[in-house]
């Protein structure tokens, strides 16, 4: 079974100081934490921040390209773990063809937020997942460490190659 969910939080694990991106279930309180890298943090924080860049990053590219194709991205599905390690697929549509590709949560994440399609998570992967708690408060989304605003205030474009 599918269990819809949406990005309950985006922050830093203080432990690892690595990325995290938190699943939360649509209507219930299971979470699912997916460690993530920083290009995949940065393209997730911005889309919810709405940063623009002045060149298309690459899940905006990617976009472009779908969109430009007529092909329509219909969900994003978090379908295993193994190994303390997710897996993802993207379910488009194309020419009335269900087209299904393998993809890194992060990266499925990413293009959904562009795409506007709905996230999935199994309910075998929610419950073999680590459990965490968040403390949420009307809604918040909950930031973990720094602020994503400032640190994409302060990304040079350079840092991310030549624009």
């Amino acid at each position: 079974m599918l269990i819809p969910v949406i990005i309950s939080a985006l922050g830093f694990d203080s432990s690892t100081n690595d990325p995290i991106v938190i699943l939360k279930e649509i209507g219930g309180k299971r979470t699912v934490p997916i460690w993530i890298g920083i290009l995949e943090a940065t393209a997730v924080a911005s889309k919810l921040e709405g940063v623009k860049f002045f060149r298309p990053m690459t899940h905006d590219l990617l976009k472009n390209v779908l969109e430009s194709m007529d092909v329509k991205v219909n969900k994003v599905e978090i379908c295993d773990l193994k190994n303390d390690t997710y897996y993802a697929l993207i379910h488009m549509t194309y020419k009335g063809k269900k087209i299904t590709v393998d993809a890194r949560p992060s990266d499925a994440i990413a293009l959904s937020l562009r795409m506007k399609a709905p996230i999935f998570v199994s309910e075998d992967v929610i419950n073999r997942s680590p459990h965490i708690e968040l403390e949420l408060k009307n809604g918040e989304k909950k930031k973990h460490g720094k602020d994503w605003q400032e640190i994409l205030e302060k990304t040079d474009p350079e840092d991310f190659g030549k624009a």
